[in-house]
């Protein structure tokens, strides 16, 4: 009795996208900041435009929360403390 295996070959560019974790940074809506603060900081520390860190401000303030960032978790992590050593309130999902 014989039994055929098929064997399944992927590229590394395949194996890297499947295992690849990415992380999302969450801004969300508090009663602390304000529109100028959270603009502040998401310009100074992320590299957003003023036009830019205005529309995350008002999707934060209209719909509560707003995805910032998109990248690893040592990454994600960096960022969440340091917008947190500001005030600001952030999660990783």
């Amino acid at each position: 009795m014989s039994v055929e295996v098929e064997q399944e070959t992927f590229t590394l560019e395949e194996i890297l996208a499947a295992t690849k974790e990415s992380n999302k940074l969450i801004l969300w809506n508090d009663e602390i900041n304000t529109f100028d603060h959270v603009i502040f900081c998401l310009m100074h520390y992320l590299q957003y435009t003023e036009d830019e860190a205005s529309k995350i401000a008002w999707t934060v303030h209209t719909k509560g929360k707003c995805t910032i960032l998109e990248g690893s978790y040592t990454e994600m992590e960096v960022y969440r403390k340091i917008l947190k050593s500001e005030g600001l309130t952030v999660s990783i999902e």
